[in-house]
């Protein structure tokens, strides 16, 4: 039997270095950028239509107050505080104040159940919680007796709660008013409390959303964020200036915008605008167009569709100077992953392309002036990022997880391949296992699941190597790629072992197509459960006259059901007989984050998906059968 396994791979690239960085702590990262930086914008809120901006020199206020307010109702060092709330200006005052008073700060999805609160909150041992609002604040009330260790909980925005006369709850204005009063008396506790953590203390805690079991807390040091920091300067940015425009929308819970949008901003003293609400970042996107944006593949998705859409309703002209544009970029994006230079005619072309038709493509999404976009935490097309590099948005995927600080591997600039997740980043050892399992080594590994040692052990073997859980393979060059989470690997009746995601996110490539979940395991054929996007979906139906009430009726209606045939027959035809989908099925519930179906990050968790749609499943097979 041919062995999966490969030597230990390093970075290769020239330049890519390990930054020796001036701190050895989150927070001190943060008081040297505001002792730096002062009266520079370190971030702007857009509340009620209008950007309001804050200082370095404001947030370090806000922090230092918040923080002191903590401590005078008895925070200490090595203690936890979980935020419970969207992403915003003061999910990160919360962050930074908690850190800086030497305790561990913990983040819970908005979207978390009642029950799910209490869960994390017990299992952190949260002493304070900060929440959004009175929606959020709720989940406390109801599990309240069952919460004996959080001693107060502190409240972003009391509209609605005026009235509320309760012991045990403040607001965030009440909270810096009384640190402000004990600072007068303790002007020293910053700096103090500083010293009372180091690099290997746990910073903060960081809940898996994976797609089975209970949440598990990873421990994430001062020092796995450090060294995720220095190694990603020269790897992710490659000589790009510092500082710039970068918009914050994705759940700070998660380790991808933690770093992302929180750590490297404050690295790279860049300026952090948090979006309005969820349902605008997209039009926020377009008034920053920001220099920097980091997103996962379902927005990077729904971007493409967007254009595809306007496109397709476009004059005829329109369509055909776009057609020629993105074809003159393809044509550019095709030689450079050969290797190959443009000649002078060819280069004028794509500069014509771009002045007529692709900036005005770019700008009408936001993307006019980005120069770093990544994609992360969840695969994507390839034929998605050569679209994305045509209209020249340099988009470049990277792999990473919770366990590995969102460190990991990195396509180099101008040097990608659509497909992989790039190479190892500096100071990152990385291998495939006997059993074709992708396994890395670094400072930026996790020191542990919370609580959970028998776990930890099967993560980290005795050699420092953590075990990812993804299968995958290395190239000649030293390119990664995965094939899948070994736990998804499907192996038909017939013995085939099939990797479900590939086909998944060719489908994902449909402006029509939200996600995909691929059956067959022990099953003669494979099938699939399609998740469309209503809002594409529903305006082609309307422009054809298709009757519908709702999102069931416009799933149920023949013609879409035969629009999403003709997207899984496209992609069929890129496959192997074997590999490809013999039966569908439409889920008829629009499906949000706050449904038990999908990961908070907005994937779809197969095995749930595999025991709530059981019914609709067997019928697949029974109406093949029949």
């Amino acid at each position: 039997m041919t062995s999966l396994a490969s030597p230990i791979i390093t970075s290769r690239r020239p330049g890519w270095v390990v930054e020796t960085l001036p701190f050895d702590t989150v927070p001190k990262m943060f008081w040297q950028r505001v002792d730096e930086l002062g009266s520079a914008i370190m971030m702007r809120q857009k509340d009620l239509g209008l950007w309001r901006a804050y200082s370095w020199a404001d947030v370090g206020l806000i922090v230092s107050e918040i923080g002191a307010g903590l401590v005078s109702l008895g925070f200490a060092p090595g203690q936890v505080a979980s935020v419970l709330a969207n992403t915003c200006r003061e999910w990160v005052w919360a962050d930074l104040a908690v850190q800086s008073m030497g305790g561990v700060c913990n983040g819970i999805y908005p979207t978390d159940a009642a029950s799910q609160v209490e869960y994390l909150c017990v299992d952190s041992s949260s002493v304070f919680l900060f929440v959004e609002d009175d929606e959020q604040l709720d989940k406390y009330l109801e599990n309240r007796d069952r919460l004996p260790l959080v001693q107060r909980v502190i409240v972003f925005d009391m509209e609605g709660l005026h009235k509320l006369d309760d012991p045990a709850v403040i607001s965030l204005d009440a909270l810096r008013a009384l640190g402000r009063t004990y600072l007068k008396l303790q002007p020293q506790l910053v700096q103090q409390r500083l010293g009372t953590r180091g690099p290997a203390d746990v910073a903060v805690l960081v809940y898996t959303s994976g797609t089975t079991g209970r949440p598990k807390g990873a421990m994430i040091t001062h020092s796995n964020i450090c060294s995720s920091l220095a190694a990603g300067s020269s790897s992710l940015f490659e000589g790009l200036p510092m500082g710039g425009e970068r918009v914050a929308f994705l759940p700070l819970c998660h380790i991808a915008e933690r770093m992302v949008g929180e750590y490297v901003s404050i690295l790279r003293k860049s300026t952090i605008n948090f979006v309005e609400n969820p349902e605008t970042v997209f039009e926020n996107l377009r008034e920053v167009q920001p220099v920097v944006f980091f997103a996962v593949p379902r927005v990077w998705e729904k971007v493409y569709s967007t254009v595809a859409i306007t496109i397709r309703e476009a004059g005829k002209l329109q369509q055909l100077a776009y057609a020629w544009a993105v074809g003159e970029g393809a044509a550019l994006v095709k030689l450079t992953e050969a290797g190959q230079a443009p000649g002078a005619l060819q280069r004028l072309r794509y500069w014509l392309a771009r002045k007529l038709v692709i900036n005005n493509v770019r700008r009408m999404v936001g993307l006019d002036r980005v120069q770093l976009a990544l994609t992360g935490a969840a695969p994507i097309s390839p034929a998605l990022i050569r679209w994305y590099q045509a209209i020249g948005v340099p988009l470049r995927e990277g792999w990473g997880m919770t366990e590995t600080t969102g460190g990991g591997t990195i396509t180099p600039i101008g040097a990608g391949k659509p497909g992989s997740i790039g190479v190892p980043g500096p100071g990152v050892e990385m291998r495939i296992s006997e059993q074709g399992e992708i396994l890395m080594r670094g400072g930026s590994v996790f020191s542990g699941y919370l609580n959970l040692p028998e776990k930890t052990a099967e993560a980290i073997d005795a050699d420092g190597w953590l075990h990812t859980g993804d299968v995958g393979r290395v190239d000649a060059d030293g390119y990664f790629y995965i094939t899948d989470r070994m736990k998804d690997i499907i192996i038909t009746a017939g013995g085939k072992n099939v990797t479900p995601s590939e086909w998944e996110n060719q489908l994902k490539f449909s402006p029509y197509v939200t996600d995909a979940v691929v059956i067959g395991d022990k099953r003669a054929y494979l099938s699939c459960l399609v998740m469309i996007d209503e809002d594409n979906v529903a305006q082609w139906a309307q422009h054809r006259d298709v009757q519908f009430s709702d999102f069931k009726s416009l799933c149920r209606a023949p013609e879409v059901v035969n629009l999403i045939g003709e997207q899984i027959d496209k992609v069929n035809k890129e496959f192997a007989r074997v590999e490809q989908i013999k039966q569908f099925r439409l889920i008829e519930q629009r499906l949000t984050a706050e449904d038990e179906e999908l990961t908070p990050t907005m994937k779809l968790k197969r095995s749930l998906v595999n025991r709530k749609y059981a019914e609709l499943i067997e019928g697949m097979y029974s109406a093949k059968a029949a």
